[in-house]
């Protein structure tokens, strides 16, 4: 550890507004949740439904803008400010077309819901909701591109405060939506979903608001307004961007999917589901923050030809987002009896929550490296081994044991949670043998 201490304070500057950004987006996972499982458990299984199968697009789209955060950030170190606004006018283009992909894939997901098995009882809650999710996604996209770029300056404060903003926005749409309040009809998993949509809304244009009418970033802006949308750099965003978008949609797919086999157990492990994919967000998005930083770190020091702070940056990332694991399952453990009656009075619902939290404190450990060592491909910009990886841990591991465990061996939603640990673990090793067999190479060294 004394080797990496000196990356520690520098990795926790940058990341600690990115995690707390995060934390506000769990806080609005947990609230929506919360609010949707006290009013009805069917429209908590409802929603652990559609909003697993958005998780899956939400998470590509993110995936596919982080290309511009090592751009970014590789220009930003090379004070050539002027090029990263041509670069952010790129990445729109590219981010809305993307925009277009995804909502074109899911209005045919939409017309197929009918087909993918799920209780009936839920069909009526499912359909009204996920168009009203669908209409959101180009303003997910939007948001990504501003909030990558000021990632890749290292003003990870921006981002921060938008999404803590929008977060509260949502939480009071929630209360006055879900249940009825001011005079407004209780519209419950509805209610949730337009609370959900204006503050995306909102978010995307107080980003695009800040960036182009801010007199902090007028350099950008300038750059933004002088450049053109250029082959070299749409093409690059792509080039970066889709194999990362693929990393980590595969990942998410393996959760996401997940839930159709859960809905094929019963609306109650659903339910319970949902609740638990809710809380261990709380470790995913802490670690990512710390990923998210190293990724930026090890940008600017990779443009720089500095080996020794390429890897110290990772290295050191990877202990603190162990020692952050730890930090996380300790109370959850602690309290795991508890944790299902914070979103639902159903006492199965609450004894399923409680029996995944092992699984899910074993699956910690590959969940922090994968995050680590895959941003910190992206920050040397070495991303298509990212897809390969991600395809056989994920699918020819992860999915196929969920399947086995929880419907041929009868385990039910704790087999889905078991089959976790396996393919997070093969990822993080996976992306860890590549980052040190580029790195090698790179600097001439095996």
């Amino acid at each position: 550890m004394r080797l990496y201490t000196s990356y520690y304070k520098s990795l926790m500057r940058l990341g600690f507004p990115i995690v707390i950004g995060q934390l506000g987006t769990i806080v609005l996972a947990f609230a929506d949740t919360l609010m949707i499982g006290h009013h009805t458990t069917r429209e908590l299984a409802a929603a652990a439904f559609v909003n697993n199968l958005f998780n899956l697009v939400i998470i590509f789209a993110l995936g596919f803008s982080y290309a511009i955060t090592p751009t970014v950030g590789r220009l930003f170190g090379e004070e050539k400010n002027g090029r990263i606004g041509e670069v952010v006018k790129n990445g729109i283009v590219a981010n809305l077309l993307l925009a277009i992909i995804l909502v074109g894939v899911m209005t045919g997901v939409y017309f197929s819901i009918d087909n993918l098995h799920q209780p009936k009882e839920l069909i009526p809650l499912i359909k009204p909701y996920f168009i009203i999710l669908l209409v959101s996604l180009p303003f997910i996209c939007l948001f990504n591109v501003f909030k990558q770029w000021a990632d890749g300056i290292t003003d990870t404060a921006l981002s921060m405060w938008v999404l803590i903003g929008g977060n509260i926005l949502n939480i009071c749409g929630n209360y006055v939506l879900i249940y009825g309040h001011f005079g407004l009809p209780e519209l419950g998993l509805s209610g949730a979903g337009l609370s959900t949509l204006f503050s995306r809304i909102v978010m995307a244009f107080v980003m695009a608001g800040v960036f182009l009418l801010r007199s902090k970033y007028k350099v950008f802006f300038q750059g933004f307004r002088s450049g053109c949308i250029n082959r070299v750099d749409f093409f690059h965003l792509n080039k970066l961007g889709w194999p990362i978008a693929c990393q980590m949609g595969m990942e998410t797919a393996s959760f996401s999917l997940t839930s159709i086999i859960v809905g094929w157990v019963g609306t109650t492990a659903l339910a319970a589901h949902q609740v638990m994919l809710t809380i261990s967000q709380l470790g995913f998005m802490i670690y990512y923050g710390i990923g998210a930083a190293a990724a930026v770190r090890i940008s600017n020091a990779y443009g720089r030809q500095d080996e020794r702070a390429v890897k110290g940056n990772a290295y050191a990332a990877i202990q603190l987002v162990l020692f952050l694991a730890v930090v996380v399952s300790i109370p959850i453990f602690l309290f795991r009896h508890e944790l299902g009656a914070l979103f639902t009075d159903n006492r199965q619902v609450q004894d399923l929550v409680a029996l995944t939290v092992i699984p899910f404190m074993v699956y910690q450990f590959g969940d922090g490296m994968q995050i680590v060592f895959g941003n910190s491909l992206r920050g040397i910009s070495y991303v298509k081994p990212l897809v390969f990886s991600a395809f056989f841990a994920f699918f020819v591991i992860g999915l196929p044991l969920s399947y086995i465990f929880a419907i041929v061996l009868h385990a039910g939603l704790i087999g889905v949670w078991w089959s976790f640990p396996f393919g997070l673990t093969t990822a993080g090793l996976l992306y860890c043998w590549n980052f040190r067999r580029r790195v090698g190479k790179v600097f001439g060294k095996h």
